[in-house]
Parts: C-alpha cells; sequence; structure tokens
C-alpha cells in the first residue's frame, strides 16, 4: 500500500544517511565519483559559486539529496554488497527491503516449537560456520560496544557474543530456547528466521548429511503449521542444500493482477508484456481486474478491495461502496448455480460485520487465461480456467474454493469415470502449483440455511494465516 512503501523508504533513508554522509571523510574527492557510481548514488555535481569550489560534504549531501524512491533500493542493495554497513544498520537496512517483498510467514507460536524441537542439543559441527551463521543474521556486538572494547583494549563481557561464548560454548547452560531468545529469532522479520533455519542446516554448519537430516526431522514438524517444510532444493559440495518451500507445493509469487467476477469470457490483451500490463478490450463492466500491489503480511481483505473499488468507481461513500461492490460480486455468479450463489451469500451472512476484516471471497477468478477456444487447444490444457472462488491470506496462501455440481463427475444424469478423473487431475495440477484446494457439494448448499451451517464450520476450523487465531462466525 501507498502508505506502507512511504514508510518503508523513509526506514530505508534514515538508516543509510550516516553511512552515505560518513564517505566525505573516508575518501577523497577523486575517489568519490567512483563510490557513487559503485553504490548507485548520482553523479551529478553541485552547481558551483563563483570564488567556491565544493567541498566533499557537499558533494555527498547534494548526491543524496538527488536519490529518489524509485533508486533507493538499489542503492541499499549495493550498500548491503559493499559490506560497509555495521551489522545493527545492516539488519534494519535488510528488514525494510524484505517488508517489500514477500516471504513466508512463520508465526511466533512456531519459531517457540521449533526452538522446544531442538532442546539442548548440538547445533553445529563446523564452529566457524556457525559463527558465521551467527554474525550473519544478528547484531552480536553493537557498534558502541565495538568501539569501547577498542579503547579498553579488550572485549566488553555484556555484548551478546561474549554471553554466547560463555554460556553457549563453555557453560554449556543455554538450549535452543534460550538462544533463539538471546539473539531475538522470536521477533525476527519472517525473511531472518527463515535464513536462520535454512542456515541451521547448511552444510556450512553441519557438514554431515546424517546431521542435516536429523535436524531437519525436529524442525519440520512444527514447521507444518506455518504452511512450510524445509526440502532439499539442490547440493552443496556434496552435501544436501535446503530451502524453505511451502508444504505440498511450489511457492508462489506475488500476483500481479487478479481478474475476477467475470460475466462473460473476457477480452483481455497485454498493453506491456514485460510489465504484465493488461487492458479489457471488450466491455469493461463485464470483468474486473484487481491491480494493486497486495501487501502478503495481510493477503487480501474485503476492506483493501472496498478501498481498491472505492477508488476505481470514484465513490467517495464508504457505505455506497461497500453495497454496489457486494452487488457487482453477486452479479457475476452464474444464475443456473443456486449452490454458488448461497456460498456467497452465506459467507457474507456468517461473517456479517466483521467482513471488512475477513479475507475477500472472490468469484469466478481466472486462473489461466487462454485466447483459444478449448477444441483449438485441446480440453486437457483448460481444466483450469475458471475458479469458483478464491481467496488470498497472509502468508501466500492462495484458496481455491469450488461447488463441485454433477458437471464434476457425471455427463449428463450418469456418472462417467472420465469425468470424475479430469476433475481430480485440475485439482492435483492446482495442489502442486501451490494452491490449497477445499471442494464443495452442491447437495450441502442447496438452501441458504444449509450454506450457512456449512460455511460457519468449515471457516471455523480453517486456520487464518498462521495465527493462532480463529473468526467466531456469528450466525444471522
Amino acid at each position: 500500500m501507498p502508505e506502507e512503501r512511504t514508510a518503508t523508504m523513509k526506514a530505508l533513508r534514515d538508516e543509510l544517511a550516516p553511512t552515505v554522509h560518513s564517505l566525505a571523510t573516508l575518501h577523497s574527492h577523486p575517489e568519490l565519483d567512483g563510490v557513487f557510481k559503485a553504490l548507485g548514488l548520482p553523479t551529478q555535481p553541485p552547481p558551483e559559486e563563483e570564488g567556491h569550489q565544493p567541498t566533499k560534504r557537499e558533494r555527498v549531501e547534494y548526491s543524496w539529496g538527488l536519490v529518489t524512491e524509485a533508486s533507493l533500493p538499489s542503492i541499499a542493495e549495493a550498500f548491503l554488497a559493499s559490506g560497509e554497513l555495521e551489522p545493527g544498520r545492516r539488519n534494519a537496512v535488510e528488514d525494510a527491503l524484505w517488508s517489500t517483498q514477500s516471504h513466508p510467514t512463520i508465526d511466533k507460536r512456531t519459531r517457540h516449537e521449533i526452538a522446544a524441537a531442538l532442546g539442548a542439543r548440538p547445533l553445529w559441527q563446523d564452529l566457524d560456520g556457525f559463527w558465521a551463521l551467527l554474525h550473519r543474521c544478528w547484531v552480536l556486538v553493537p557498534e558502541l560496544s565495538i568501539f569501547l572494547s577498542d579503547l579498553a583494549g579488550g572485549p566488553r563481557r555484556d555484548d551478546l557474543e561474549a554471553r554466547i561464548r560463555q554460556h553457549v560454548f563453555r557453560n554449556d547452560d543455554w538450549d535452543a530456547n534460550e538462544l533463539f531468545r538471546q539473539v531475538g529469532a522470536f521477533e525476527a522479520s519472517d525473511r531472518r528466521f527463515g535464513l536462520w533455519l535454512e542456515g541451521l542446516v547448511s552444510p556450512e554448519v553441519l557438514p554431515n548429511e546424517g546431521a542435516q537430516g536429523e535436524l531437519v526431522t525436529l524442525i519440520n514438524p512444527p514447521l507444518q503449521r506455518s504452511g512450510l517444510v524445509l526440502e532439499v532444493v539442490g547440493t552443496s559440495d556434496g552435501y544436501p542444500s535446503y530451502r524453505l518451500q511451502p508444504r505440498g507445493g511450489r511457492l508462489k509469487g506475488r500476483p500481479k493482477n487478479i481478474i475476477f467476477a467475470t460475466k462473460a469470457r473476457p477480452d483481455l490483451r497485454f498493453t506491456d508484456a514485460l510489465d504484465n500490463d493488461v487492458e479489457v478490450c471488450g466491455d469493461p463492466a463485464d470483468v474486473l481486474i484487481y491491480d494493486r500491489r497486495l501487501d502478503f503480511s495481510a493477503g487480501l481483505t474485503w476492506a483493501e478491495l472496498q478501498d481498491w473499488w472505492a477508488t476505481r468507481s470514484e465513490i467517495a461513500d464508504p457505505a455506497r461502496a461497500k453495497s454496489t461492490l457486494y452487488r457487482r460480486l453477486l452479479d457475476s455468479l452464474p444464475t443456473n448455480s443456486p449452490p454458488q450463489r448461497n456460498f456467497f451469500l452465506a459467507y457474507h451472512q456468517v461473517f456479517g460485520d466483521k467482513i471488512p476484516q475477513m479475507p475477500a471471497l472472490l468469484p469466478e477468478v481466472w486462473l489461466l487465461w487462454d485466447p483459444k477456444t478449448v477444441a483449438e487447444r485441446g480440453r486437457d490444457a483448460l481444466l483450469n480456467l475458471r475458479m469458483d472462488f478464491v481467496m488470498l491470506l497472509p502468508g501466500r496462501r492462495r484458496l481455491v474454493l469450488e461447488v463441485d455440481g454433477k458437471s464434476h463427475y457425471a455427463k449428463g444424469n450418469k456418472a462417467d469415470p472420465g469425468t470424475y478423473a479430469a476433475t481430480m487431475k485440475a485439482d492435483r495440477q492446482l495442489r502442486l502449483d501451490g494452491y490449497e484446494v477445499y471442494r464443495f457439494g452442491a447437495a450441502e448448499l442447496l438452501t441458504l440455511d444449509q450454506a450457512r451451517s456449512t460455511i460457519s464450520e468449515f471457516f471455523t476450523r480453517l486456520r487464518w494465516g498462521h495465527s493462532t487465531t480463529r473468526p467466531e462466525p456469528l450466525l444471522h
């Protein structure tokens, strides 16, 4: 969202500013141009005043003032790659950059359960590799502590690195839970905690395939609560390399366009294939395309969808935006499928005033769009054209909700194994592509009362995102 991006860019600028300003003291005038180029900073010199040559500080401040919001992330990446940032600033810059990207969500309960599973067992075989991982992920020695250590001529005993040496290596009285707590793993960003887990089972820390596997078998059961597992994705120096992966499917990226609520097969074209810009060639009223950047920390809620709709339709009144969006989505549902309409109606009735913060129930979503017909392309290639409903939940979770009538298992009024097999094949494809698929029989949704009961039971048992809380449905 625009406000979040603005806050992130401000955080990046604030964290980088001291290091940028230090360039004036670390480099000579001739060196600054090369440093600016290496870091992606503007090389344009400040305007010269008669009789005054710009100082190094003026050159640096002028260049920094020319940095645009669009170029700031790449400059931050360049500073990270240079190794010039002290650990505290490095971590702050990384976390700010990662907040603009999509990473698997790992909730606090999962983290605590992983630490408990690891217990007091040794977490390393290569000590140098373990120390490198600790320094890569965490801030072990604050900048002031380093400065005071230099003045005193020795290490300060209150820095984290010293405490780890004492309690992990000498006294051996910190278990994994205490180590995780001390380094800040329970509160760390999802990306940082993920790198920590991947590092713990890496060959740099555990150069023993059996030991890697043992640690993975301890970490994966609690990790699955967050819909994730550590899986082998390759090898490094002959040892397995593990990465976080979604359980049961590949990791999906950030949606760029959501094409939904279509009243007919959409007539679309790319106006910019590189940027994935889609244009509706037919009647724009027949299709909705959500093209805002999604925040993966929250999925897509009704409130966000309503805000998008209000902006798109130039509706200032929130109540009117809500009612017109609801009617537009309902109108997109096929009139010859009362169970599908009952599903939509029941969802909104069951959760009532909780709906604004609930995941938006998107009807008639095109997961595959193909300009050719089934006859031209072949039926099997188009099994997942359009889904009854899709929901985008936190942590990259994509739910497909299908209402299965006779067409999914029969031809006419007769059960047909081939039709059923095609339905199951489509189901497998979706799951392997990273979607969670839930199918509902039309017989469960024949009346609105049936639908409310079905919806209440299903969504109460379904965990939202990766938290331990569940919505409490209130039947109306």
